[in-house]
């Protein structure tokens, strides 16, 4: 089966972001002021061809934790759907 892990990465609400803040400033200076707060982060789609939801996430959160998140300076969030290409019943 295939499987689509979505994962979002972000910074610890205890953390500056730096990218953030510069974003923030250009919103600002393009007239956007009710803007009050910028987090920036990370977004990836994976695609996993293994049996079962349960693999996917242990793969999923395998890569969080040795390769796409820090995890002292940041948290991540996994959506995990199968996209499996329906095959034709006859």
């Amino acid at each position: 089966m295939t499987w689509l892990a979505r994962v979002h990465v972000m910074l610890k609400p205890i953390v500056n972001d730096p990218q953030g803040e510069a974003i923030l400033g250009a919103l600002r200076s393009l007239q956007f002021g009710e803007v009050n707060q910028v987090r920036a982060g990370k977004y990836f789609e994976i695609q996993l061809d293994v049996p079962n939801r349960a693999a996917a996430e242990r793969h999923a959160d395998d890569m969080c934790r040795k390769l796409l998140a820090n995890p002292v300076i940041e948290d991540y969030r996994i959506q995990i759907e199968d996209v499996s290409t329906p095959r034709d019943t006859v």
